[in-house]
């Protein structure tokens, strides 16, 4: 039912649209969110509490300050009233300015001109119902044209305009201005000292997310040391903890891989000894060709724990690796169109992406007639793209060919390709180094091959 009625009451507007605008209208980093936290009931505070003065003690102050004014007045006209005469005025005008700090003065034979009072400003209003209660002759209230600090009240006698001029400091305050310059001070300063703080702590979660991405794109971060509050403390002590036992995997597979192939490697070189003694008998080209089959998959295995292997990050030139690859291919007439954008440098594993470069351009050379190869950065990363005119890979197999041993060709023949761990590798080194490979179509009518490097 609530459901209902919210949609009812905005047609066209569902709860969720609502919602992603107030989303979007929130602060998206930590610290914009955490001064909105501390900010919001501030303000709220200051508001009430700027509300509950204004109504209470601005109210009553100002209220209590316009009877008095009021009834001195009062009390001027009725002495007046009372007692006329030029010596009575004089009397009165020279006690009101020296015990009420009202400046009496009259206007005679004048009348109240029909023109309205300035007592309806809400500034005025008061003291213009004070004098309702005090005074019973026709008044008026206007701010001074003489001086802007006080407040002229002139009031219909029976011969003359009586006119009193009362300061304005009389009527108000000045602890208001003094309350609110406090309160919005204090609140300044009291942000402020929160955005130090706030900052500080902030800093120890992008030093985390910092050193996390780093990790994630293959560079150590030996900089970085658990800092800021608890809760940030232990964040960035399980970090360290995953990054060691992360590497300590990587570690023990690459040894077991590379020791195994190895190992392989010792009765594989047997074998082929015993058929070079053996040139006659009819079954040992077979097996020779086995035997080439097998070397050719334990180097495939070597060449994969290689491509994880502790080589250090250091910063290199991708165009000059490109241009090392490229250029050896084109040594073996290979048909290769190169582009590429200088002064593109960026931490890296040299050899690991020269590996990777040169099984993906291999792969385009072996399959298709004419290779393009373009190198440039594009936002926050380095991109090379590889266009060839070759048959390409189906859509829904473009997933399987980054699997280990996988072949869209079944065979394991020499001249239509290798064990299947070409584009494994390739990936395996673009991802530890943060990037990806992504295979598309191509302008070519081949395959386009993009290798993403982050800076």
């Amino acid at each position: 039912m609530a459901d209902d009625a919210l949609h009812s009451a905005a047609p066209g507007q569902t709860p969720r649209s609502w919602r992603f605008r107030l989303k979007a209208l929130l602060p998206k980093s930590l610290l914009g969110r955490s001064l909105l936290i501390i900010l919001t009931p501030l303000i709220i505070l200051q508001i009430v509490t700027a509300t509950v003065f204004y109504d209470r003690h601005w109210g009553t102050i100002t209220r209590r300050l316009a009877i008095s004014v009021a009834g001195d007045v009062g009390t001027i006209v009725a002495y007046l009233r009372d007692h006329p005469g030029p010596a009575s005025r004089a009397w009165i005008v020279a006690e009101a300015r020296q015990h009420m700090q009202l400046t009496v003065r009259f206007a005679d034979g004048e009348v109240l001109r029909n023109l309205p009072s300035e007592g309806s400003d809400i500034s005025l209003a008061p003291l213009a119902n004070a004098l309702k209660n005090s005074v019973t002759l026709p008044f008026q209230i206007y701010d001074s044209d003489d001086d802007d600090s006080s407040i002229e009240i002139r009031i219909q006698t029976a011969d003359a305009v009586l006119i009193v001029e009362s300061p304005k400091k009389r009527l108000s305050s000045f602890t208001a201005y003094l309350f609110l310059l406090w309160m919005v001070g204090t609140s300044l300063l009291l942000f402020g000292i929160a955005t130090i703080f706030m900052t500080n702590q902030v800093r120890a979660v992008r030093r985390l997310a910092t050193a996390a991405d780093s990790f994630g794109k293959g560079r150590d971060a030996p900089w970085f040391k658990p800092e800021g509050a608890t809760e940030v403390r232990q964040a960035a002590q399980a970090f360290l903890l995953m990054r060691e036992r992360i590497k300590r995997q990587i570690d023990q597979r690459t040894e077991m891989l590379a020791g195994v192939s190895h190992d392989l490697r010792t009765p594989l070189t047997r074998m082929k000894l015993q058929l070079a003694m053996m040139p006659n008998d009819p079954g040992a080209a077979d097996l020779a060709g086995d035997v080439e089959e097998m070397e050719r998959m334990v180097e495939g295995y070597l060449a994969f724990a290689r491509g994880e292997g502790r080589e250090p990050m250091r910063p290199s030139n991708v165009s000059e690796l490109v241009e090392t690859v490229v250029g050896r291919f084109t040594r073996n007439a290979a048909p290769i169109d190169l582009h590429i954008e200088r002064g593109l440098t960026l931490p890296l594993r040299p050899h690991a992406v020269e590996r990777c470069l040169s099984n993906l351009i291999g792969n385009a050379v072996r399959y298709a007639e004419h290779v393009a190869v373009r190198v440039g950065q594009r936002g926050d990363a380095v991109e090379i793209l590889i266009d060839d005119d070759g048959p390409g890979i189906p859509p829904d197999r473009r997933d399987d060919v980054f699997r280990a041993f996988f072949r869209i060709e079944s065979s394991r023949n020499r001249e239509t390709g290798g064990v299947g761990l070409g584009l494994t590798i390739a990936r395996d080194v673009a991802r530890s180094h943060g990037g990806d490979i992504q295979l598309t179509d191509s302008p070519l009518g081949g395959l386009r091959v993009r290798l993403i490097l982050p800076l």
